[in-house]
Order: C-alpha cells, then sequence, then structure tokens
C-alpha cells in the first residue's frame, strides 16, 4: 500500500494563522492611518515637515503628500479586507506594505521619526502576511 498526501503539511496551526491575519490587518490599518495623516499634514502645511536641500531623492513636499495620503487610504481599505479574510487581500496587503516600506524610505529626510515608524509597521505586516498559510 502506498500512502497519498493531498498537500504540505502546514506549521502553523488554526488559531495562530487567524492570529496572524488579524495582527497584519490592525497593523495594515494603522500604517494606513499614519501614512493618511502624513499626507493631510503635508497638503494642509508644508511647515510641519524637515527641509533637506542636499537629498537625493527630492519631491514636492505637496505632490508627494497627496502619495502619502493616497496610500493611506489604499492601506486601511485593504486593510479592512484582510480582516475580512479575503483571498486578493493579503496579495494586496504585501504590496501595499511594500509601497509603504518604499515610500517612508523616500521621504525618511522630512519626516525621519514617523517614517520609522511606518516602516516598521508595514515590515511586520509583510512578514505577518507571508507566514501565514491558507488553513484547509
Amino acid at each position: 500500500m502506498t500512502a497519498t498526501h493531498d498537500g504540505p503539511a502546514y506549521t502553523v496551526k488554526p488559531g495562530r494563522a487567524g492570529g496572524l491575519r488579524v495582527f497584519a490587518a490592525v497593523m495594515l490599518v494603522l500604517a494606513g492611518l499614519l501614512d493618511a495623516l502624513r499626507g493631510i499634514m503635508g497638503i494642509a502645511g508644508d511647515d510641519v515637515f524637515l527641509r533637506t536641500p542636499e537629498y537625493a531623492f527630492r519631491f514636492d513636499l505637496t505632490a508627494w503628500s497627496w502619495i502619502h495620503l493616497a496610500l493611506g487610504v489604499l492601506a486601511v481599505l485593504v486593510g479592512a479586507a484582510v480582516l475580512r479574510s479575503a483571498r486578493w487581500a493579503r496579495v494586496a496587503g504585501v504590496a501595499v506594505a511594500v509601497f509603504l516600506v518604499l515610500a517612508g524610505f523616500l521621504s525618511l529626510p522630512y519626516a525621519p521619526l514617523w517614517s520609522l515608524v511606518v516602516i516598521a509597521l508595514a515590515g511586520f505586516v509583510v512578514w505577518a502576511l507571508c507566514v501565514v498559510r491558507r488553513v484547509r
């Protein structure tokens, strides 16, 4: 007799998988809210951010603020979808979190501490969404 295997053995228990999904969703919503607030602050008044004349990636701060606002709103929406266990939301959550990391890195000289917090939160989101496997 031969044994048949339906699929790989999952190492993450169902309870932990659900916990990581919720963690990723909450962290993505939090990172999105922080990024949206950064965008609103930049649109409302540019005097909140630091000026770095010798930075290699110089952008117009108002345009950059609109990008942060759009990314923040998108992150909140995708985070809500991850919380509801939508299939597409895990892939979209990783993509949005990667864009949050890139945007945080590129705007690091304008708001250093804020950028580091968003980068860390988005990094945890990528980790949590990539570790969780679909439970059968």
